[in-house]
């Protein structure tokens, strides 16, 4: 850690970063979305994942202009003088929720310190009203804003054993050869749950787990800006976690076969044996 910076430094400054995108979010407007296929009919991008990835880049640009930047939708961020540290972002998480105004979307940012280990994580999801957020050996929590109005700060830790009725988080990919593949396998891994979700938004899903609202997650086809925020989050939360290898995100996003070749996951701590792959 350089001794200019802290780890709580910078997840004030992820704050900040991730409201900057989650207020773009929050202005909403089907005339505003100017939507365009990506990989495919269910992979989209809007006018509003650009504008919010601008507007969490000006936050940590103007704050620590040293830092690498890295996200979803624009290149990577390559400062002359790298500080070391790097930023991942992904501006909207759940865009076909946002298209549908289903509220699960938000903004996720992520910090990366020099020894590679993540710092600092933050989801923020303008339509829940909740922001989770967790720093590295400090937790994970939740800021919302619950129905009846009051605001609620507290420590998340999930389910801290398996329960009864647990719940399995999954997603079947834009990619049919590995839809159908899931689609054959999902039987056996239900032996293990009472009942499956689909949320539709990664980081989202992964925070669920850190909130104990469903017992295990599991995902082929995601990048690091989907689950770098939130696998802290997870993980800081208690949970159990697993996180793909992939390309280094300072060349680009790596290829849509790389990321359906591997799978992140996390679940309630000994809960992994049901559901997980093996390799």
């Amino acid at each position: 850690m350089s001794p200019n910076v802290t780890v709580e430094d910078l997840l004030q400054l992820a704050m900040r970063a991730a409201a900057a995108g989650a207020a773009v979010l929050a202005t909403r407007d089907p005339a505003g979305f100017g939507a365009t296929e990506k990989s495919s009919d269910a992979d989209w991008v809007t006018a509003f994942d650009l504008a919010a990835e601008r507007a969490v880049r000006s936050v940590i640009s103007q704050a620590r202009p040293n830092d690498v930047i890295t996200g979803e939708e624009l290149a990577p961020a390559l400062p002359d003088e790298p500080s070391g540290y790097r930023w991942s972002i992904d501006p909207l998480d759940g865009t076909m929720n946002f298209i549908r105004n289903i509220a699960y979307y938000g903004t996720s940012v992520a910090v990366m310190g020099p020894d590679g280990a993540w710092l600092a994580g933050v989801v923020d999801a303008p339509a829940l009203r909740r922001v989770y957020f967790a720093s590295q050996g400090d937790g994970a929590w939740l800021n919302e804003t619950r129905a009846d109005g009051v605001q609620s700060l507290r420590r998340l830790s999930g389910p801290t054993e398996k329960r009864g009725g647990t719940l399995l988080s999954t997603a079947l990919t834009y990619d049919p050869v590995v839809r159908r593949r899931l689609v054959s396998e999902l039987d056996g891994r239900m032996d293990h749950f009472g009942d499956f979700r689909r949320l539709g938004s990664a980081a989202l899903e992964l925070c669920a787990v850190a909130e104990g609202s469903v017992d295990a997650y599991l995902e082929y086809g995601l990048f690091e800006h989907d689950f770098a925020a939130a696998g802290l989050i997870a993980e800081e939360a208690g949970a159990w976690v697993h996180r793909p290898e992939l390309s280094p995100a300072i060349n680009g996003l790596p290829s849509r076969e790389e990321v359906l070749s591997v799978w992140t996951a996390a679940c309630v701590p000994g809960l992994q044996s049901g559901f997980a792959p093996t390799s």
